[in-house]
């Protein structure tokens, strides 16, 4: 017994394809936004920190100048 797809079939099959493709491919895009997301909330975490170490410094040197 040999299945035979007709035209319409063909061509739902590839538009159900593209569609799956064009969901997953939103899914790891999601997915790369947050990581990126996530990276900048720690160098901005380090920014402040280093920021903070840096007031702490010149607030010494002033101390010392006087």
């Amino acid at each position: 017994m040999v299945a035979v797809l007709s035209e319409v079939d063909v061509v739902l099959a590839i538009i159900i394809g593209v569609l799956a493709a064009i969901v997953y491919s939103l899914r790891v895009l999601v997915l790369m936004d947050r990581k990126v997301a996530r990276i900048e909330m720690h160098i901005e975490r380090m920014a402040h920190k280093i920021a903070k170490e840096e007031y702490k410094i010149e607030a010494e040197l002033k101390k010392k100048r006087k």
